[in-house]
């Protein structure tokens, strides 16, 4: 790939264009940029990657909507977790953020909008997150309920990398 236009440099050494996402798009460089990712901007007591818990969301959904649970969160693996209500007042953030997101999925088979019991698990988890790894304790003000069983390992981005990327070869994905 010739580099022009804004590109960045990969963990496994290719480059991401945000101009022609699925080009030398790796599901390795999804893994490690989710893997190194904290959640909700590192404002929580442990570091909590979001690779973590794409792969929690991967496991509450339906298993025919496993990997859209998985790969949710894929364009942050290259523009970061910015935490909502930031991203709220970044419109041209969300545009990039919707440019690259249709590419990406469409990379891994995924294609069409989110399935809304996606969008569901991922608040679920927000709700599971907060009451796990936030200081603030009070109760969910979307009064979502949080998994019961679940608990966060708040894994540290090596193992956080290798757990996604098993989750993906267990959905097909190599």
């Amino acid at each position: 790939m010739e580099i022009s236009g804004p590109t960045i440099l990969t963990a496994d050494g290719t480059y991401f264009s945000f101009l022609r996402p699925s080009e030398n798009l790796t599901l390795n460089a999804v893994a490690r940029g989710l893997a190194n990712t904290c959640r909700f901007g590192g404002q929580c007591n442990r570091f909590y990657s979001v690779a973590e818990h794409s792969v929690w969301v991967s496991r509450i959904v339906p298993e025919e909507l496993a990997l859209w649970g998985l790969m949710h969160d894929a364009p942050e693996a290259f523009i970061c977790d910015i935490p909502k209500p930031l991203k709220e007042m970044l419109p041209d953030y969300r545009k990039i953020e919707k440019a690259i997101e249709g590419p990406i999925l469409e990379f891994f088979g995924l294609i069409g909008p989110m399935p809304s019991a996606v969008k569901a698990a991922d608040m679920i988890m927000l709700a599971t997150e907060q009451r796990q790894i936030m200081n603030n304790r009070d109760p969910w003000r979307w009064t979502l309920k949080p998994l019961e069983d679940a608990t966060l390992e708040c894994l540290e981005p090596q193992a956080a990398y290798e757990l996604f990327i098993a989750r993906a070869n267990e959905l097909g994905i190599f």
